[in-house]
């Protein structure tokens, strides 16, 4: 329904620019999201995994082992309130270097938007779908935590308080409390990342920024010591992730 809904837009859109509209004569763009990481303004791709060199917020050293995660429904829209939701969704995989540029496939009109926006992770209608590509890339969560999909998986190691290695596991998914055959879910934790406005006048590139540090550091000083593996079925943890998330994404510069 939302592809038909894609569709739908882009042809009313130009059945109705006028001779004397900006866009008239311009052709559908090609854009991609492309995404790149950094640690408080360090670049940072697979090369620098598995080496204990980042410090967070509450002071803990780490490395990077496993970085992925999942965005879904890009938004696009304009100045005039009308909304192309695209249904579709990418697993960026930066320990591989997979996915990092992600075309979205469907040619956006040019013109002027007012914000771009995705969903960080599936809301809760698409995760209840199956899909065959991430079953076989194991991103599943157990039927005993509510079952659908991660929105992120984040490993790695850290120099505990007695400054010996320990590992982490910084898993988000939906909230959940009482795993078993019936778990409840006290709030979603799925988001939506607002990139701004964004003009699209021609093959248009979206450079999106992670600041990975920024997972432990707003509102939420994260104390690995306190919170490192199991936070699956920690729905207290889980939300604060969720609050966490909120100022991990920024939109970089655009290419045209």
């Amino acid at each position: 329904m939302k592809k038909i809904f894609v569709l739908l837009f882009i042809s009313l859109y130009f059945a109705s620019c006028s001779d004397d509209d900006n866009n008239s004569g311009l052709s559908p763009a090609s854009t991609t999201l492309s995404f790149s990481h950094n640690w408080n303004g360090t670049p940072v791709s697979n090369a620098d995994f598995n080496t204990i060199q980042f410090t967070n917020e509450n002071g803990e050293m780490l490395s990077i082992e496993r970085l992925r995660y999942l965005i879904s429904d890009i938004t696009f829209t304009t100045t005039s309130n009308e909304v192309l939701n695209l249904n579709n969704y990418n697993l960026i995989d930066l320990t591989n270097g997979t996915n990092l540029d992600f075309s979205l496939g469907t040619q956006i009109p040019p013109g002027s938007y007012s914000n771009v926006s995705f969903t960080f992770g599936f809301d809760n209608e698409d995760n209840s779908q199956n899909y065959l590509d991430l079953n076989s890339a194991s991103f599943n969560v157990p039927d005993m935590l509510g079952g659908g999909y991660h929105y992120m998986q984040f490993d790695g190691k850290y120099i505990d308080n007695t400054n010996m290695e320990a590992n982490f596991n910084y898993h988000a998914i939906r909230a959940v409390d009482n795993p078993g055959m019936n778990p409840t879910f006290p709030q979603d934790t799925f988001f939506t990342v607002n990139l701004g406005a964004v003009t699209v006048s021609g093959d248009t590139t979206l450079n999106i920024e992670m600041n990975i540090a920024e997972w432990f550091t707003n509102p939420n000083t994260w104390d690995l010591n306190q919170l490192n593996t199991v936070l699956m079925p920690n729905s207290a943890a889980q939300i604060q992730m969720y609050q966490n998330g909120q100022s991990v994404f920024t939109l970089g510069s655009v290419s045209q």
